[in-house]
């Protein structure tokens, strides 16, 4: 497997372009984020992501995660790494100085992800959902939770999962069984015993941390059914004492762990609460708002897990352009030398690997735009955080239908050669494959949009997000008139479309629509590069932003058809029908 180059000058560049890190660097809440300190901070994950994450990407794959006498067990070296990390400060980016966080924009831990990610996407996994269990806990814990838990999540000493999935409840969270029982006599008086099963907990058992903070929903005595009577419960995996320290383990365990198509050094656990009636938890937040609390969480994942679409696709990229690079194939068509060359001088490759860097460039461009929406959020700005709000489906669903096909083009630029596991293209389009499935499927996503976002602030957030690309879009024709399709569609959904219409129609709109606003701040970057912002991508820059422009926004508009077609042809045919 080729060895992972982090694209430190492109990230750089959509760090400012796109984020627009130094208007943040101007508040109060972020001055900390000056220009030197982005710098060493992107430089200096990229080297600790390529020197001690990388090279345990291979071995995690052929020797996956164990479940050997109850107990999960990592590879030689996955520990140390960890541990290098946490030292290191790169789990506490974006937290609070109150927990020990350096409080700097969340642009930048997406950052420390997306180099974590691309050098070893299985084992980022482990810190993404600490991230986002820190998140939950910051907004919805009570003052003794947060300094309780959140100084050792912030530090990475311990590790955060997210428990919604159970056998009987996927997406409709709503069905799961899991109980919380009040205790109200002994030690733990005031908290709650917890019993049932989830299943595809990521990172759900594991020695790399020194306790597992648990983030489970589960159901009151009495509560009303559905998704109106979950609520959620922070269930550790040792026990904490008043002043931190730990206690006994508690009563959780993993049954199984998943045998999976790829991320096999994540360890995707069965986990059983209560086998013996003494599981503890305490309750997070109101009772019955456990899908509120989760979804901060959940919205929080989302985006890195868009992410994940941008550090597969950036290592598929590398490794598939060494490959052509030194892969001597066939004299090139038209030449009068007919000696043989590199299979990158072919049209056929060079256009799969243009197509890849203008992808994987696109969906970076998109995730920090989003991820510096989410930071004007923060710093109280209304109209960024509906914006967030809309982008975080295109994020999560185009991002992860990018990292899926960047993926699949390295394995064809490798040829037979990638589709046997040695050169290591196999693993990233395997590892690949879980993302659009993770945190509300793409089709999710894409319902997400069409309902909820479509209507978000009497419907301007989601339009004027468009008419703003519709206007700096003046001279890229090509460009405007996809965001002037996308307008059209919204408000052919929003004023005429039915339900099942616009649900028919959710998943290629959703395309169209990450299509656009990708292409958007692909354009702002090439601007800016040709007033002279990074010279070391003024040759590439141009390159990639055009053929994005050039080819991939047409091909989104001929999506059109299909987000507008309606309903009626999917249900032409009865389920028997189908079946044939």
């Amino acid at each position: 497997m080729t060895p992972y180059t982090p694209p430190t000058q492109d990230q750089l560049l959509a760090i400012r372009v796109n984020a627009g890190i130094e208007d943040l660097a101007k508040t109060e809440t972020f001055a900390a984020a000056e220009s030197d300190l982005v710098e060493a901070i992107v430089e200096g994950v990229g080297q600790f992501a390529a020197g001690e994450f990388a090279p345990l990407n291979r071995i995690g794959d052929l020797e996956g995660a164990k479940l050997e006498n109850g107990v999960v067990r990592l590879p030689d070296g996955f520990k140390e790494a960890y541990q290098g990390y946490v030292e290191q400060g790169w789990n506490s980016i974006s937290s609070s100085t109150d927990f020990g966080g350096q409080g700097l924009p969340f642009t930048l831990s997406c950052n420390v992800l997306e180099n974590l990610g691309a050098a070893n996407m299985a084992f980022s996994l482990l810190p993404m959902l600490s991230v986002g269990a820190i998140e939950a806990l910051e907004h919805h814990g009570t003052d003794a939770q947060k300094a309780l838990y959140l100084p050792d999540l912030v530090s990475g000493k311990w590790s955060g999962t997210m428990n919604l999935t159970e056998p009987a409840a996927g997406s409709d969270v709503g069905a799961l069984r899991s109980t919380a029982e009040p205790i109200t006599e002994g030690e733990h008086a005031g908290k709650y015993k917890i019993k049932g099963q989830k299943i595809y907990i990521t990172w759900g058992d594991h020695s790399l941390a020194e306790n597992i903070i648990h983030l489970v929903l589960a159901r009151l005595p009495g509560a009303p059914e559905g998704s109106r009577g979950i609520s959620l419960f922070v269930v550790p995996k040792y026990h904490v004492n008043a002043d931190g320290s730990l206690g006994p383990h508690n009563d959780l365990r993993p049954v199984s762990l998943e045998h999976k198509l790829g991320i096999n050094a994540s360890p995707t656990c069965v986990m059983s609460y209560g086998d013996n009636d003494e599981c503890i938890g305490e309750l997070v937040g109101a009772e019955n708002k456990g899908l509120a609390c989760m979804f901060t969480m959940m919205n929080n994942a989302r985006i890195n897990v868009g992410n994940q679409g941008v550090q597969i696709g950036e290592r598929a990229t590398q490794q598939a352009i060494a490959y052509a690079m030194e892969r001597v194939q066939s004299a090139r068509a038209g030449s009068p030398d007919k000696s043989p060359v590199a299979i990158v001088e072919h049209p056929d490759v060079r256009r799969m690997i243009l197509r890849m860097k203008a992808l994987t460039e696109g969906a970076r461009a998109l995730l920090y735009y989003c991820s510096g929406q989410v930071d004007r959020g923060t710093l109280g700005d209304k109209g960024a955080a509906a914006r967030a709000e809309v982008l975080v489906p295109l994020l999560k669903a185009w991002g992860t239908d990018v990292g899926v096909e960047v993926a699949g083009l390295g394995v064809q630029i490798h040829g037979g050669m990638g589709f046997v596991e040695e050169t290591g293209a196999a693993q990233h389009w395997r590892d690949s494959r879980i993302a659009p499935i993770y945190e509300g499927t793409n089709g999710i996503q894409a319902a997400d949009l069409v309902t909820r976002k479509l209507g978000l602030e009497g419907g301007e957030a989601l339009l004027g997000l468009l008419a703003d690309i519709a206007r700096d879009a003046s001279d890229e024709p090509a460009l405007a008139s996809l965001a002037k399709d996308c307008t059209a569609i919204a408000q052919w959904m929003r004023d005429e479309a039915s339900l099942d219409d616009r649900l028919a129609g959710s998943v290629p709109f959703t395309t169209m629509f990450a299509v656009a606003v990708a292409g958007w701040q692909l354009m702002k970057q090439a601007q800016a590069v040709a007033g002279g912002a990074s010279p070391a991508l003024a040759e590439t820059k141009p390159v990639t932003a055009r053929f994005f422009l050039d080819r991939i926004v047409p091909e989104a508009a001929g999506l059109k058809a299909s987000a507008t077609a309606g309903s009626e042809g999917l249900y032409a045919l009865s389920p028997e029908a189908l079946v044939g």
